[in-house]
């Protein structure tokens, strides 16, 4: 029996089609410019999110990191949310490679900061204080469950921060997951960003790599901090040509990981014990706690359901993500409501 594993949307495969590319692919040397697959995957990139200039990296965490070492000196501070990825899940790196301090605010529940906490963290022309230059968002946002933050939102921090003589970068992983759950235009909603990142390598099925977009400008100083990370890559092309590949035919069909996400959540809702965050869920993520009572806690219903070849993620104490992707169909949703409704008590 096959495994069906929800733990994340990193975990995706390359498409069949994906493979083709990735073998046909003409290449060059990428630090020198000449390699065609990734200059067209970025000139694609840049013009779907309705930017100058995009630069292929290896991971999002990489393109996060060129993003604030090109928007900040060290020394300067960035506003972000308590629950930001770049702030939990990225080793810390503005801090320790960019010497950038991050001022964190708390993070509601919608996955927004509240306006006027920004605006009261930004710092005055003081010699006791760290610059403010930068701002963070993060859309969809992870530990808020998938949310979607509106391009109402995202405007109004736009303007807050350039009223300001502020930047504003948006960490969107999974900003086509927002874009198609909003219907939305992704170029319309980053549009107020000064720059934006996005993953191929997670609910776009592409085996590795992000790209960075922004203004010709700020992309040629993100290439530079690309070197200095080690990002610098040669004849790269066999992996954006996955990218490209992704780019043209995974992202409408994000809307079946959102329909499942939905569908799964709904077979959960009755089970004994469950109690689900983000109902419905917005994307294509479920987050969920297992309540007292229940027949077995997170941890023990992780091990039953893996007995059944199905792997799920436990993200700290109780709660348990779940997340839709490609490789996810509707006969896997019935395996998982089975398998769950056994271990809890309920036969589905």
């Amino acid at each position: 029996m096959e495994w069906i594993d929800l733990r994340s949307d990193t975990v995706t495969h390359p498409t069949p089609a994906m493979r083709e590319a990735m073998a046909n692919a003409e290449v060059g040397d990428d630090v020198y410019g000449e390699d065609p697959t990734i200059n067209r995957l970025e000139e694609m990139a840049a013009q779907r999110l309705g930017m100058q200039a995009g630069l292929f990296v290896p991971s999002g965490t990489m393109g996060n990191l060129a993003a604030i070492l090109t928007h900040c000196n060290r020394g300067d501070e960035m506003i972000l949310g308590d629950l930001a990825h770049t702030f939990l899940y990225e080793a810390g790196g503005a801090a320790a490679v960019g010497g950038v301090h991050p001022r964190t605010l708390p993070t509601q529940s919608d996955g927004t900061l509240a306006l006027d906490a920004i605006e009261d963290a930004i710092r005055g022309d003081d010699p006791h204080f760290p610059r403010t230059r930068l701002i963070c968002l993060e859309n969809t946002h992870n530990r808020c469950g998938g949310a979607a933050i509106s391009l109402d939102y995202t405007l109004d921090v736009g303007k807050l921060a350039h009223r300001n003589g502020l930047k504003l970068h948006m960490d969107g992983a999974r900003i086509f997951n927002a874009a198609v759950a909003l219907g939305v235009d992704a170029a319309k909603l980053v549009e107020p960003a000064d720059s934006v990142t996005f993953c191929l390598s997670k609910a776009l099925c592409a085996p590795v790599g992000s790209v960075l977009c922004g203004e010709e400008s700020f992309i040629a100083g993100a290439r530079r901090a690309r070197k200095q990370l080690g990002g610098g890559m040669r004849q790269a092309g066999v992996l954006a040509a996955a990218g490209v590949v992704a780019l043209e035919s995974m992202i409408d069909r994000l809307a079946e990981d959102h329909r499942r996400a939905r569908l799964l959540a709904d077979g959960l809702r009755g089970l004994p014990g469950v109690i689900l965050e983000n109902d419905p869920p917005p994307t294509n993520m479920i987050y969920m706690r297992v309540g007292e009572g229940a027949a077995l806690d997170s941890s023990a219903l992780a091990d039953s359901v893996a007995k059944k070849n199905i792997k799920i993620h436990l993200v700290g104490g109780n709660r348990i993500r779940l997340v839709m992707h490609y490789w996810i169909d509707d006969e896997a949703i019935e395996r998982v409501l089975g398998a769950f409704g056994e271990a809890l008590g309920k036969t589905v």
